[in-house]
């Protein structure tokens, strides 16, 4: 009790003391391992099954919302197989030349080693760039479903080396697996049985560790795969979405274990190893900038080019497996085990950091490259026409579909929505919405719509970055009005701040049309249509 106790004192003041200081909590998460190493707490067993529970959650939770069609795409796969050549060529030239320069630990490595070690720092890590998205509420937008598509490709790539280099074929009852198929069937009757409560999220958890997690690793594959293939599995269930929101708390909170496990993974560095950590940073901006430049050849928008760029710009934890194998085969010294945990750790600092003020940077590094023809770029980037509508609804969420029918039916507005999930622009238009797919935190969005000098309104129904898509709005000149909405009291304020006409705290709000329907049964007054509570 003693050790989990300073583990979560020393966890929590420094993730406390990051966000003092503006920076996102994962950078105090990642000081906290290396404190707690220093201190005596090496590889704490807890602190491992955590880590392994909070990863295998959160592939779980990423495959109830992925469309497995997104990998068929070549803005997915071409990438990955493009940047991935680059980055492992460009990594192995760094650690040639460093050796070549004087460091001692490179010295008389092969050329195959080094490019093993290229390898792991070319892939990005999965659990930060998905922890990025949910954050942002990006994971469905057409950058997120690139930078997941890339993600996935790179685990299937990752599975094939580890097969290759460590020699160990998955067990021939791996094809066994294709019999969760039909097993799927039965498992989405369950579901269908367990109500809202804790026993849907116990079901989830159980997917993601038993057929999931559990039955791959039997057959020797990976294990967090498996999570992830069985999400996708199951994401068609029209409860995969509730589910998924279900188990956000429980994998954020489990996650931390991941980011401590970087610090205590290795060891404390010398200063020669974190010269070499410091070096291999530079890796990070050739990174972003391939992804930039192969998007672009496939016709992809400047802007979508560097929010993909800037989402997958940082190290894996892939590369700290590839150290450890390497490391027991003799291929590679442990030092570095040390060494790539601290280019990890240097690295999602340096991608939080980028990240956490990535909007303004983006915008001006999109804002400097050749023009391209709108009618040119990927059919997802074209811009949306909304010729016509007198008023935008941003975000078709529940919320957003309620404030959509409103316009509509009560008021007779001709309105449009915009969303950023094509999947749910998709079902929405064919339910008779009017919806287009859209990027509303894009400085560029409304103006390059076609028709948005017919708009007179703009209803913000999102459940983040609320203030970024007012601020967004005003900058362009919509002198129109702007109305939205806020999870917490403080984006109320920040709203009104941007320029909102009007904000409000969508529990609040909920309040105040509860109490319209008592008193209008209460007067007497005959409802206009069904009586409904959003």
């Amino acid at each position: 009790m003693e050790v989990a106790a300073t583990i979560l004192a020393v966890t929590f003041v420094l993730g406390f003391a990051a966000s003092l200081l503006r920076l996102p909590p994962l950078v105090g998460f990642l000081a906290a391992g290396f404190v707690l190493n220093g201190l005596g707490h090496i590889q704490v067993p807890q602190v491992e099954i955590l880590a392994d529970l909070g990863v295998t959650l959160l592939l779980f939770a990423i495959g109830l919302k992925l469309d497995v069609r997104t990998l068929l795409a070549k803005e997915v796969w071409l990438t990955t197989g493009v940047t991935l050549v680059v980055n492992v060529v460009a990594g192995t030239g760094l650690l040639v030349v460093l050796g070549l320069a004087g460091f001692s630990l490179l010295r008389g490595e092969n050329t195959g080693a080094l490019a093993a070690v290229a390898l792991g720092l070319a892939f990005s890590s999965t659990v930060f760039v998905i922890k990025l998205l949910e954050e942002r509420s990006d994971a469905q937008a057409f950058y997120g479903r690139i930078a997941v598509g890339v993600l996935v490709v790179q685990d299937i790539v990752a599975v094939v080396f580890l097969t290759a280099s460590t020699g160990h074929l998955p067990s021939p009852w791996a094809f066994a697996l294709v019999l969760l198929w039909p097993a799927v069937r039965g498992f989405k009757a369950v579901w269908g049985r367990l109500g809202h409560g804790e026993m849907q999220s116990l079901f989830g958890i159980l997917m993601a560790l038993v057929p999931g997690y559990l039955l791959f690793e039997i057959v020797g594959l990976k294990g967090d795969l498996g999570a992830l293939v069985i999400g996708i599995m199951l994401a068609s269930h029209p409860s995969a979405a509730e589910l998924s929101r279900a188990l956000f708390h429980v994998k954020e909170l489990l996650l931390v274990g991941f980011f401590l496990s970087i610090g205590m993974f290795g060891g404390l560095p010398t200063l020669a190893q974190v010269g070499i950590a410091v070096t291999l940073l530079a890796l990070l901006p050739l990174r972003a900038l391939s992804y930039v430049l192969v998007l672009r050849l496939m016709r992809v928008r400047h802007r979508t080019g560097w929010l993909v760029a800037f989402a997958l710009m940082q190290f894996s934890e892939f590369g700290l497996i590839i150290a450890d194998v390497g490391a027991d085969s003799g291929l590679l010294s442990r030092d570095w085990l040390v060494i790539l945990s601290l280019a990890l750790s240097l690295g999602f600092v340096v991608s939080a950091l980028i990240n956490g003020v990535g909007q303004p940077i983006v915008e001006r590094l999109a804002g400097r490259m050749p023009h391209q023809d709108p009618t040119t770029l990927h059919p997802e980037d074209r811009p949306a026409d909304v010729s016509g509508a007198e008023a935008l609804v941003v975000g078709l969420g529940r919320v957003g579909r309620s404030a959509y029918t409103q316009l509509t039916q009560t008021y007779g507005m001709s309105v449009a929505g915009v969303d950023s999930d094509q999947a749910r622009v998709d079902r929405l238009t064919g339910k008779g919405f009017r919806v287009v797919e859209g990027d509303a935190s894009d400085e560029e969005f409304f103006v390059r719509m076609d028709g948005h000098h017919d708009v007179r309104m703009v209803v913000v129904a999102l459940p983040s970055h609320n203030a970024d898509i007012v601020r967004a709005l005003r900058s362009t000149g919509f002198e129109g009005i702007v109305v939205t909405a806020a999870r917490f009291e403080d984006g109320v304020d920040e709203c009104l701040e941007q320029g909102a006409d009007s904000a409000f705290n969508v529990f609040a709000g909920a309040g105040l049309e509860l109490a319209d329907q008592a008193v209008r049964i209460y007067g007497g007054a005959p409802p206009t249509g069904p009586i409904t509570i959003v």
